[in-house]
């Protein structure tokens, strides 16, 4: 009942900040992703990673924010483990990329409300995986700058059709 009021009550929120038609934009979720495809995203994230001398966490996550799969790559922060976790949670579970929650917070003001979602994790890095334009995970990416995060997340998410 509190997560459906919270649900709620985000949905509200979100279409006042994004123009009334927050939830129309959104994807519907597909069946979740299989662990094939889930080491194929994080195959290609650790390929970007690893031409950018970046050393990076990698994590995929199916429709309900569970791990499916986890890559960390050697000298990799051990903090980043749970970031990127965090990050792919974030993604799927509010159907949107973190680092809308990023540029949120970086606006400030009444868009602070951000740091009071639970699970909600304002840095870039975490994406949505789509098939056939459903959701069908997250992969989340922690290690280097956002931007950097971004990047290797971006080419991971880039490999699931």
């Amino acid at each position: 009942m509190k997560k459906c009021i919270l649900m709620a009550v985000l949905g509200l929120v979100l279409s006042i900040c994004y123009g009334g038609n927050a939830s129309a934009q959104m994807k519907d979720y597909g069946s979740p992703i299989n662990l094939a495809t889930a080491k194929k995203a994080a195959a290609s994230a650790i390929a970007e990673a690893r031409k950018n001398n970046w050393t990076q966490a990698v994590a995929i996550t199916d429709t309900g924010g569970d791990l499916v799969y986890f890559e960390k790559m050697d000298g990799t922060m051990t903090g980043s483990v749970r970031v990127a976790i965090d990050k792919a949670r974030s993604a799927v579970l509010f159907k949107r990329p973190t680092k809308v929650w990023q540029d949120m917070v970086s606006a400030g003001g009444a868009k602070l409300f951000v740091l009071g979602l639970e699970g909600a994790v304002p840095l870039e890095g975490g994406l949505l995986l789509l098939m056939d334009d459903k959701i069908v995970g997250g992969i989340g990416v922690s290690g280097g700058t956002t931007m950097q995060d971004g990047v290797v997340a971006t080419a991971g998410a880039q490999t699931v059709k």
